[in-house]
């Protein structure tokens, strides 16, 4: 069994051991004939604000089976989760949730979320504090030249900050994993991936795959040696 197949079967153990706030099947439901009357006083199965943030703590365990502890990921082609702002991550997650992101595991966790759901998690993860630059291995000032080069060309502080800290509905892209940066940014300039709008298939066009790489390897390690 590979890692990341492995990571899923245990997040979807632990996603289907929490309790997660969702109405019961109506086989297990109250009958319909069922009342007070009957002697037995009614239950109220309401939780509290409290109770429903515990259970959302609870099981984002599953998600950092995956994206690692604090959010922050030793998983080949598993991003950081640290450091996203809430609004990006909810939209991602509702995204997933509908089938209009392509990714096996993050279909099957996203799969039965609620808006509860969504709205818990994504507030979570917005509390998680940045990813420093990664420290174990030394960025190529070459490479790094050429990426920060590409990112003024295509104007990517525009929108992801002067720091690529991102804000709202934009990714944070500073010291996100440089294999997950990669990927992402292939799929985006060959129209694999879609986001809420198409500027990132815009923004990407044309760019040459030597060129995807050198930008990604800048950006996971900015500001470390930044030209």
């Amino acid at each position: 069994m590979s890692q990341r197949a492995a990571a899923l079967a245990a997040a979807l153990f632990l996603m289907c051991q929490m309790p997660s706030g969702a109405q019961a099947p109506q086989s297990q439901a109250q009958p319909q004939d069922a009342s007070p009357s009957s002697g037995q006083a009614s239950q109220n199965t309401s939780s509290s604000p409290a109770q429903d943030a515990d259970s959302a703590q609870q099981r984002f365990a599953a998600c950092l089976a995956c994206h690692g502890e604090g959010g922050r990921s030793v998983m080949p082609l598993t991003p950081h989760l640290a450091g996203q702002h809430s609004f990006y991550a909810i939209t991602q997650l509702f995204l997933f949730r509908e089938g209009r992101r392509s990714n096996e595991v993050m279909l099957a966790m996203a799969k039965g979320m609620s808006d509860a759901d969504l709205r818990a998690f994504s507030d979570l993860i917005g509390k998680l504090p940045p990813p420093p630059a990664p420290t174990d291995t030394t960025p190529d000032a070459q490479r790094m030249a050429r990426g920060a080069a590409l990112a003024r060309q295509h104007l990517c502080a525009s929108c992801h900050g002067a720091d690529y800290s991102g804000g709202k509905q934009v990714a944070r892209l500073a010291n996100q994993r440089e294999d997950y940066l990669a990927m992402t940014l292939r799929e985006f300039s060959a129209g694999k991936r879609l986001g809420y709008t198409p500027a990132m298939n815009e923004a990407l066009a044309g760019i040459a795959p030597e060129g995807l790489e050198d930008l990604a390897h800048y950006l996971a390690n900015f500001p470390k040696a930044a030209p």
